[in-house]
């Protein structure tokens, strides 16, 4: 591609980001929300994490667990990346990670690669960082890091990854070469900065401009230790320089099983009318990509 149409890309995606993020902030707790389509995923999804949209193409994480932790072992499975249309439909699909290293997090797309991180099934431990070619479904290995990563973003304007660990309580940040490997030389366990927001716990997270990410998520509470667990859903704008959120909202949708819809995979878009936002909440045979818009 040549430097012209680089830069004309890149001048209109982040005109769009930019239009995105204005749209974001003028949401609120009782900003209505209408249910456009939902449609049921017609292949073995297992348990969903991560999802961007390209064109009228999903792509969306998932870990398959095929035996369960143990005392914190972090079990045995696989992880996938697939490749779907909007009628659910299976267009393609990849493995990723190895060995305890199978539990694929977050994922963002960056107009070039999408970016997926695989890690062990438990904190504190390890991860690889992929990037993949949405059109060859090739992937290349970018390095390994001594944490689990839940979540990754490319920030394309400071030329730097910024991961996120279990829990999304800690945030890495990695700068970028020319070649996008990492700038250090020894990139195995830079310090993190500590999360300073805990009403939601992040699941997925998206580059949106203006060194900012937004972030889909939800924490469970409880009235009491015997009454029944409440799980609540939200967004948040997130400030990749200091890590500190630029705005919260929470999102009170959820799925008919009553995860909330940002529960783990999630995109959002610019509509005609306000913003267009798609998830998928559940696991399994329940799994169905649900298409809100506001009104």
């Amino acid at each position: 591609m040549k430097p012209f149409f680089i830069f004309f890309f890149f001048s209109i995606q982040l005109i769009a980001q930019k239009a995105l993020v204005e749209k974001v902030k003028q949401l609120r707790p009782d900003t209505p929300w209408e249910l456009v389509r939902s449609t049921p995923l017609s292949f073995p999804t297992f348990h969903p994490q991560g999802m961007v949209k390209i064109g009228n193409v999903f792509y969306m994480s998932s870990v398959e667990v095929t035996r369960k932790r143990q005392d914190n072992d972090g079990g045995e499975g696989k992880g996938h990346l697939f490749k779907f249309d909007a009628n659910g439909k299976l267009l393609a699909q990849i493995t990723l990670g190895e060995g305890a290293i199978y539990h694929p997090g977050g994922i963002d797309f960056d107009g070039k690669f999408i970016w997926v991180p695989v890690a062990e099934y438990r904190p504190k431990s390890q991860a690889i960082i992929y990037k993949v070619n949405p059109q060859s479904l090739k992937v290349e290995e970018v390095m390994r890091f001594g944490d689990h990563i839940g979540g990754i973003v490319h920030d394309t304007q400071a030329h730097a990854l910024t991961g996120i660990s279990w829990g999304s309580r800690t945030f890495y940040t990695w700068p970028l070469d020319a070649k996008q490997k990492p700038a250090m030389k020894s990139p195995v366990s830079p310090k993190g900065l500590p999360n300073p927001s805990f009403y939601v716990d992040y699941q997925d997270c998206h580059y949106v401009g203006q060194h900012q990410m937004l972030c889909g998520g939800l924490r469970k509470y409880r009235t009491s230790s015997e009454s029944p667990v409440y799980a609540m859903g939200g967004l948040e704008l997130v400030n990749l320089i200091d890590k500190r959120p630029v705005f919260q909202i929470p999102l009170p949708l959820w799925s008919p099983t009553g995860a909330p819809m940002t529960n783990n995979p999630f995109w959002v878009e610019t509509a005609s009318n306000g913003i267009r936002a798609y998830f998928v909440p559940d696991d399994d045979a329940a799994s169905t990509l649900f298409v809100y818009e506001t009104r």
